[in-house]
């Protein structure tokens, strides 16, 4: 499998090339030349096997001839290392419960296995990597656990000043070693630009081996795959004859979705889609008029997806739609949800149906909600992301249901034990560069 820019067709890179460079020297993000096909339901013994090997189906396609497939394996095998249990909610409601990794985050299996990759590439270039990388929150602790004193890899998160929890920067900020944490005085958006430009700098590329480690990265993207196929086979354990299945995905960057969205075009039966978002609305405007305008990032309580210009929606509409809008209206969904509705669904499904979430859950579930107007389809199975422990978000949680969400005893640890050190800086290209060429 080779990969492109999302501009230009023409100019090919293998999947290693893809990843060392992060985006495209155009600007624009890289996609493979084709999403490969799975006889899924037509080889009736192909959710027979563990998860691990479903994985190493999905994956393999895409990584080419550059690695064997038992380091990909042994990859996977380090990723995989937690559940994603699929819980029932109410009705024909359930919850895929992607925070049982060790940063509490479905950004955990993405992380790791991009910093297993990348770990496999330096040893085998002999060189030290660079992993430049924005976060809203969970992408920048996830990332840092799952690179922690990987050797040969120094790790570099940028994250919005006051944009991210008290638990989100001590996660991103306190491991020290060969992870650097940069405070910006700005929000995700004024991050990701001063990361993007970073990778078309000619001074900075001349001094380092640079690359990322957000969804922009199609060895981040890829691996969100796997957990699709995973709740897929968990779910037609528990429910043999499903007609129809969607799934709402809180979604900010937009690479979860796009993740879940290559996975149905691979041929996993999933009807489609329900981009669920908080009041930073591009996307559910957008797939209203048909005008992507995205405005002034606005800080809400699921802070994660306050994003106004999310980075892989353009892989989506350029690459899986082909900028066709009828055809994209048929497969994606978007609703977009205050801070309010989120607490006050929080509190209603808890007082119901004794089930915490999250506040970025909770916008899954009312994309569910908001969709079918609360009039479930009998015949179809809802599935909604539930992708952060509600422990993350516990200021931001209501005070009613705080003493019922448990505490995990490593994340008390370090919320204890652990000092903060980060570098602030304000929100200038600039100034960033000339700290990384200068006095880092």
């Amino acid at each position: 499998m080779l990969y492109h820019s999302i501009n230009n067709s023409k100019n090919l890179v293998s999947f290693e090339n893809a990843v060392l460079n992060g985006i495209s020297p155009d600007g624009s993000l890289y996609i493979p030349q084709y999403i490969p096909k799975l006889n899924i339901l037509s080889n009736k013994k192909f959710f027979d096997r563990d998860d691990n090997l479903i994985a190493l189906s999905v994956i393999k396609p895409y990584l080419g001839k550059d690695i064997t497939d038992n380091c990909i394996f042994n990859i996977i095998d380090n990723t995989l290392k937690f559940p994603f249990p699929i819980k029932k909610i109410h009705d024909n409601i359930y919850t895929l419960e992607l925070f049982h990794g060790p940063t509490l985050a479905f950004k955990d299996v993405g992380a790791k296995f991009m910093a297993e990759y990348l770990n496999f590439i330096s040893n085998k270039i002999g060189k030290k990597i660079t992993v430049l990388v924005a976060t809203s929150g969970d992408t920048g602790g996830a990332v840092a656990k799952a690179f922690y004193k990987k050797k040969g890899i120094e790790v570099i998160i940028l994250y919005p000043r006051n944009g991210i929890s008290s638990l989100q920067e001590k996660q991103i900020s306190s491991l020290g070693h060969n992870i650097l944490s940069l405070e910006i005085d700005g929000n995700f958006d004024n991050c990701q630009y001063i990361v993007k430009k970073s990778f078309l700098d000619k001074e900075i590329k001349k001094k380092y081996i640079l690359t990322s480690a957000n969804s922009i990265n199609i060895a981040r993207l890829l691996p969100q795959m796997f957990y699709y196929f995973i709740s897929y086979k968990n779910i037609i354990k528990k429910i043999k004859d499903i007609s129809e299945l969607v799934f709402s995905v809180p979604s900010g960057n937009f690479g979860n979705i796009c993740a879940g969205m290559m996975a149905e075009k691979m041929g996993l039966p999933i009807k489609f889609f329900i981009a669920s978002t908080n009041i930073n609305d591009t996307i559910p405007r957008f797939l209203s008029t048909n005008k992507y305008d995205p405005m002034v990032t606005k800080k809400t309580i699921s802070n994660a997806m306050d994003i106004s210009n999310p980075s892989n929606f353009p892989r989506i509409w350029n690459f899986l739609y082909k900028k066709n809008f009828i055809q994209i209206k048929k497969k994606l969904y978007s609703y977009s949800f205050t801070d309010s509705e989120t607490l006050s669904t929080i509190i209603d499904v808890y007082n119901n149906y004794k089930y915490i979430m999250d506040p970025h859950g909770a916008i899954g579930y009312l994309g569910i909600s908001r969709h079918s107007n609360k009039k479930l389809k009998s015949s179809c199975i809802y599935i909604f992301l539930e992708t952060a422990h509600p422990f993350k978000f516990l200021e931001n949680m209501p005070c009613s249901i705080r003493k019922n969400i448990s505490k995990n005893k490593n994340i008390m640890e370090m919320l204890n034990n652990r000092k903060i050190k980060k570098i602030s800086i304000k929100n200038n290209f600039d100034q960033f560069k000339s700290w990384l060429l200068e006095n880092k």
